[in-house]
């Protein structure tokens, strides 16, 4: 049984940072593409953030680069998200993935097998 489990959420002051971090299991996750998504109140799930297998290959949402970091320990199965300079419009559950390829990492669609999210809060 495949899970993936966040953790790291919490709230934040406009400009502050936080670090999420998803352990997984149940599956070889040195072989998996993991991302991280986010869905704020009444929006759909909107990409955030992907690393490729190796950690040699990411993608980031517009919305995010320059800010969000992510990276990968597939020694400890655990992928990371680095987040700085947040603002109150990252304010939303963030979700890890798991994709069997990267290139359909940037959709939420592509993902085959998700956490249950952890929220983070952005005050102004």
């Amino acid at each position: 049984q495949v899970q993936l489990v966040e953790s790291g959420g919490g709230l934040v002051q406009a400009g502050g940072s936080l670090r999420l971090s998803c352990a997984a299991s149940g599956l070889t996750f040195s072989s998996y593409t993991m991302g991280w998504l986010r869905q704020a109140p009444g929006k759909e799930h909107e990409f955030v953030a992907a690393i490729d297998w190796s950690g040699a290959n990411t993608e980031y949402a517009d919305s995010v680069k320059g800010r969000f970091t992510i990276s990968r320990d597939n020694a400890k199965n655990t992928v990371y998200l680095q987040m700085i300079s947040l603002k109150p419009e990252d304010t939303a559950v963030y979700y890890c993935a798991a994709a069997f390829g990267f290139a359909r990492a940037h959709r939420p669609g592509g993902y085959n097998y998700w956490g249950q999210g952890t929220q983070v809060t952005v005050s102004s």
